[in-house]
């Protein structure tokens, strides 16, 4: 046991750092400046002692002083370049304009960052591959931006489980590297694999093109460590397979877009690798006949992917990347068939579905993969859509209804836009086989951005009536971020966005992470 005299000490010691706290607080009320540094050891000084914390701000060179102290030169960034860069996303509407760019290296330094910035009321915004199309990642308000490009090692894997732990700054390609070399598969694939991260995904719940055969991103989570607005660190589930123990809070925070708190660990799902996969295109003359193929296809073949886009996205797509027409005739709409091919009456059964696809008058005209080479050409007809397209500007929405009610909910829309603005060029495609549309309106060369965005959000209200009365939802993959949030009570009823709002305050009652995102 301590000593009487130890006791003293400590209590003196405590009495003197509230006392340079005080010290601190009045020359913060006498002067527009205070030593941020000063102010932060001050605090810490009482955390660890227990005593009370005390919110501040301060000056933007104190600031970014402070930040380096967390985590040094490595860690921030303050170029106007690398301002931009990681200031925004994949969407063009917003201007970034962050303070500073910090780049953690681990858990302990994410703890550190959110627990100062809630002392500071510094808001945080957090940055994974950046290659959403919501504004979830942007930072146009002199917010601080959290990058996890550093944080991207893979940590842990269990062959028995099939389970790999990993950062949340592992890019979806290194993943699925990763699982390839130890004979396993991570299904979950987009066209942004390569650049896009695995915490920006969860935080999003990210789709792609294999939902049909492997569901979204949630679906792959089998645990998760987080960081809470709080400073606190959350683990959820440990990797368990089953767990029936109440609420399982891995679901609140995969699409929270980072709202709740920051992801810091992931343990993923792995699966077995899937056979050679074929391909199959299709060319359809209306989208009402995609639903009997589909059905056609579903019944004989392995499927693993059915996607679907316009003649006029295979237009851009072939005058910009020197593609060739796949097939002699041209449709208005194509659809896209990948089944593993898991034996040698695979293709013979893919012709089969073909020539009855004819027969039937539902497909005009088709051709069926016979070895990779072709398979990737084919994809590439559909992958490069929205690259392509970028040079235009265009204005995009991922909406969602009942796979049996996308042909509907397309003819209601073109009509729609067509009629009021007949002069926007329409790119339609997606993932058809999990009701997933996406819906890309080219600006006129002629027209102003300012006034061309103007004239989308109307288009957006109409588009998203149409998506309510049908059911659906107005972000099928992307979540909601900035672009969004005005229109979320098209999916949303008033009960469950106020429900949405209260569980944001448990988990972030300063509203430091990404503020005015979402909800």
């Amino acid at each position: 046991m301590p000593k009487n005299g130890t006791h003293g000490n400590i209590l003196l010691e405590a009495v003197s750092s509230l006392a340079r706290l005080l010290s601190y607080i009045v020359i913060q009320q006498s002067s527009p400046r205070v030593e941020c540094r000063q102010l932060v050891s001050a605090v810490r000084d009482c955390t660890r002692r227990g005593l009370q914390e005390t919110t501040m701000k301060c000056t933007k060179a104190e600031l970014l002083e402070a930040l380096h102290d967390l985590v040094g030169d490595a860690g921030l960034k303050t170029s106007p370049a690398d301002l931009d860069t990681y200031g925004k996303d994949w969407t063009r509407v917003y201007k970034p304009s962050p303070v500073a760019i910090v780049l953690p290296a681990d858990t302990d330094e994410v703890v550190a960052l959110v627990k100062f910035a809630k002392r500071m009321e510094v808001p945080l915004v957090p940055s994974g591959g950046r290659t959403g199309l919501s504004g979830g990642a942007m930072a146009h308000s002199g917010e601080v931006v959290v990058a996890f490009d550093r944080m991207n090692k893979i940590l842990d894997f269990d062959a028995s489980d099939r389970l790999v732990v990993c950062e949340p700054g592992v890019v979806t390609e290194q993943l699925q590297q990763f699982a390839e070399a130890e004979g396993l598969h991570y299904p979950v694939d987009f066209a942004s694999s390569g650049s896009s991260q695995l915490g920006g995904n969860v935080a999003t719940n990210a789709g792609g093109i294999k939902v049909i055969r492997y569901g979204m991103t949630r679906n792959w989570v089998a645990g998760m460590k987080v960081v809470t607005g709080n400073g606190e660190v959350l683990s959820f589930n440990q990797g368990l397979a089953k767990n029936n123990t109440g609420y399982d809070f891995r679901h609140l925070f995969i699409g929270s877009e980072g709202t709740l708190g920051f992801i810091v660990e992931l343990t993923m799902n792995l699966t077995s690798p899937p056979k050679d996969p074929a391909v199959m295109l299709l060319g359809v003359e209306n989208m009402a006949a995609t639903m009997p193929v589909l059905q056609a296809c579903q019944a004989k073949l392995p499927l693993t992917a059915f996607e679907f886009f316009s003649e006029k996205a295979l237009a851009h797509v072939m005058a910009e990347k020197g593609l060739q027409r796949p097939f002699e005739s041209a449709t208005s709409f194509y659809a896209l068939v990948e089944f593993e091919n898991e034996s040698d009456t695979d293709l013979e059964t893919a012709m089969e579905v073909f020539e009855h696809c004819l027969e039937s008058g539902w497909v005009i005209d088709g051709t069926v993969s016979q070895n990779l080479t072709q398979a990737k050409n084919l994809w590439r007809l559909r992958e490069d859509i929205s690259e392509t397209i970028s040079q235009f500007t265009p204005y995009k929405n991922d909406i969602s209804v009942r796979v049996s009610k996308v042909p509907e909910f397309l003819a209601e829309v073109d009509e729609l836009i067509g009629k009021a603005y007949p002069d926007f060029e329409i790119i339609w495609f997606g993932h058809i086989g999990d009701g997933n549309v996406h819906l890309n309106i080219l600006k006129p060369a002629n027209l102003a951005p300012e006034s061309f965005f103007e004239k989308c959000a109307e288009v957006s209200d109409w588009v998203f009536e149409i998506v309510q009365r049908h059911g659906g939802s107005i972000s099928a993959e992307h979540g909601v971020g900035l672009l969004k949030k005005p229109y979320l009570h098209y999916s949303r009823s008033k009960a469950e966005i106020a429900a949405m709002r209260a569980i944001k305050a448990i988990f972030d009652p300063a509203n430091i992470l990404n503020p005015g995102k979402l909800i």
